[in-house]
């Protein structure tokens, strides 16, 4: 999947449009939808299952290193993490498969990245959930693996952090 080569021409209509439309398989109505199972090779080789993030309140994040919104983000993304990581909050940062590895590896090792980095090769991730296209797109997990929220384009972190703040108060 390529890149859409004008992303700042998006109107917020269309945005919005594939907020509400693009969901595919996960849209749900009403109740919650367990999130995908998912296997991510992380950036250093090893594997996470998305059965192991049980328990844990996870923002999966979808980005690139082109994104200019991705890359904006970040500090934010970081100081989330690092606020919410010691109570029991995952961070998985996705690489869209269009994003050249070693561009992923320097802009990784530059920023220190808290968080674990996967790298999503042939487009399967981006697939599953959802048929991600657009960047960033974030998804919020309750513990039970549940997702709770999806944002298309960079979330209002303040209404972010109160909800995670919700979530990791539920048992």
């Amino acid at each position: 999947m390529k890149p859409v080569s004008h992303p700042r021409r998006l109107t917020l209509a269309a945005l919005a449009a594939a907020a509400t439309f693009g969901l595919g398989s996960l849209a749900g109505c009403g109740g919650r939808d367990q999130a995908p199972a998912s296997r991510f090779l992380l950036l250093d080789g090893s594997t996470l299952d998305s059965h192991s993030l049980k328990g844990k309140v996870t923002l999966v994040n979808f980005w690139a290193t082109t994104c200019t919104t991705c890359v904006a983000e970040m500090p934010e993304l970081i100081r989330t993490h690092q606020k919410f990581q010691p109570r029991g909050f995952e961070t998985v940062a996705v690489a869209m498969s269009y994003d050249p590895v070693e561009w992923v590896l320097n802009y990784t090792k530059s920023r220190q990245l808290p968080f674990k980095v996967a790298l999503d090769r042939d487009g399967q991730l981006a697939r599953g959930w959802g048929d991600v296209k657009l960047t960033p797109t974030t998804f919020l997990l309750d513990k039970q693996g549940q997702i709770v929220k999806r944002y298309v384009g960079a979330p209002d972190f303040a209404a972010l952090h109160q909800l995670i703040e919700e979530l990791l108060a539920q048992g």
